[in-house]
């Protein structure tokens, strides 16, 4: 058994934790350079929380500028065990309405201006992300949901756009009829990437703003709309992470699903042939297995 570490990135609209003990923003520097910002550290409910605000405080990051790498491992060198990913999404699906919550469990990963991987010439890995999210963290996450009050639907597969315009009409019929995306956002990807490699648990709570712009009867997306509705989402979301440490508590097990194992056979380049340079930056994320 392990101690459980619980960090919250949060999107827009979630920026803190509330009811942390011993809260103190904690500068962490990483190979990869300076995550968003400082990150929340503290305790809840006899649980080590973590809370990173994705885009920075005040909002200063695009969803194209934010520093995933350097987030994902200032995560890990503090020693988190499982990470909750709160943002903000389009929905394609009537009955995903704004103002609901999902569960994510897929992802059609569309960026195209980002670092995806820590790992590249002079060691290659290979991870499998066929299930991007962790059953066991999605599970917690869509019970917490459920003790909040709030309308959650459980499973969905999340577009991710490389942004920072909304979607054009076209795009946004073609993702819901032929692609059979359920919601759409800008910031899940290459982030659930990276928590699988730096083996870490990763679960996306999507918080629905609006029906992007395929709605008939809502027209394009409307951003003081969104804001407004966001506010509310804010609420529903430290209520549910609020819940997590009863849930997840603070002795933890080895991942059912091993996704605290995904490096096990990953790793290609043998060690003779292996960058030291490379290596000396993937010390956090892979140092388990290197």
């Amino acid at each position: 058994m392990t101690q459980t570490m619980i960090a919250v990135i949060g999107g827009s609209g979630i920026y803190d934790i509330d009811g942390l003990e011993a809260a103190e923003w904690v500068s962490q520097d990483t190979p990869w350079g300076r995550p968003s910002d400082d990150i929340l550290t503290g305790v809840l409910k006899g649980v080590p929380m973590a809370f990173l605000p994705r885009h920075g405080r005040g909002h200063v990051h695009s969803p194209t500028t934010v520093p995933y790498r350097a987030n994902i491992d200032a995560l890990k060198r503090l020693g988190v065990t499982d990470v909750i990913a709160v943002s903000a999404c389009g929905s394609f699906r009537e009955e995903m309405a704004p103002g609901d919550f999902v569960i994510v469990d897929q992802f059609i990963d569309r960026t195209f201006a980002r670092e995806k991987s820590f790992f590249g010439t002079g060691c290659v890995a290979h991870v499998s992300v066929a299930h991007p999210t962790c059953p066991r963290l999605s599970d917690a996450c869509a019970t917490a949901a459920h003790e909040a009050g709030i309308k959650v639907h459980k499973g969905g597969t999340y577009l991710a756009m490389e942004g920072p315009q909304f979607s054009t009409l076209a795009e946004s019929r073609m993702y819901r009829e032929s692609w059979g995306a359920d919601v759409i956002g800008m910031t899940n990807m290459p982030e659930a990437k990276l928590a699988r490699e730096a083996e870490l648990c990763y679960a996306s709570v999507a918080m629905i703003t609006d029906y992007d712009s395929w709605h008939p009867d809502h027209g394009e997306v409307d951003v003081a709309e969104i804001i407004r509705t966001l506010m509310g989402n804010a609420d529903k979301g430290r209520d549910l992470v609020r819940r997590l440490p009863d849930l997840l508590g603070a002795a933890r097990a080895p991942c059912p699903h091993g996704c605290d194992r995904a490096l096990e056979y990953a790793i290609l380049t043998q060690p003779d042939a292996r960058d030291p340079v490379l290596m000396a930056k993937l010390d956090a994320v892979a140092g388990r297995i290197l």
